[in-house]
């Protein structure tokens, strides 16, 4: 597996990869709108864009036959001292390999390298990906409910861990 550090010709490969991992992460947890209106808001080229521009980091993840096959987006000090994992992504049918665990691990070893002292993200409370994060060290701090747009909320927990 090797990494793949993104910029804006790479957004497309994101926008695919999230229209295949998507509806099967969430297909039991969101409503097909919501899901849809989420991909049509937050996975534009535009949108993508402008999270880069804020200083979200992105790395794609490629086989041994250079197909992608995950991606990973972290901002550091999101808040001071904090790193926060914005996205983790890994196609179904690699799900479970350690690919998740290797994102997270990379991710980890940039927040050191940039002193930082915790790592965060959220997760959606109905998302079994909790337990997987839980596996890595994470703990539960608090809940969080975010207003997105059209009567849609994202229903959270926010987990971290001190690095």
């Amino acid at each position: 597996m090797k990494l793949v550090a993104c910029d804006a010709s790479h957004l497309s490969v994101i926008i695919d990869l999230t229209k295949k991992i998507w509806p099967i992460a969430y297909g039991d947890i969101l409503t097909r709108s919501q899901l849809d209106y989420m991909i049509d808001t937050f996975y534009t080229e535009t949108a993508l864009h402008e999270l880069m521009v804020k200083g979200h980091v992105f790395y794609l993840a490629q086989d041994e036959k250079d197909c992608y096959v995950g991606f990973v987006s972290y901002e550091i000090n999101c808040e001071p001292t904090k790193t926060k994992i914005h996205k983790i992504y890994v196609l179904p049918e690699l799900q479970g390999a350690g690919l998740g665990r290797y994102f997270f691990e990379w991710v980890k070893t940039k927040a050191i390298d940039n002193k930082q002292k915790m790592i965060f993200l959220n997760v959606n409370k109905n998302n079994e990906a909790r337990f997987f994060y839980e596996k890595l060290g994470f703990s539960l701090v608090k809940e969080e409910v975010i207003a997105i747009g059209q009567g849609y909320v994202m229903d959270d927990y926010v987990m971290e861990i001190t690095i």
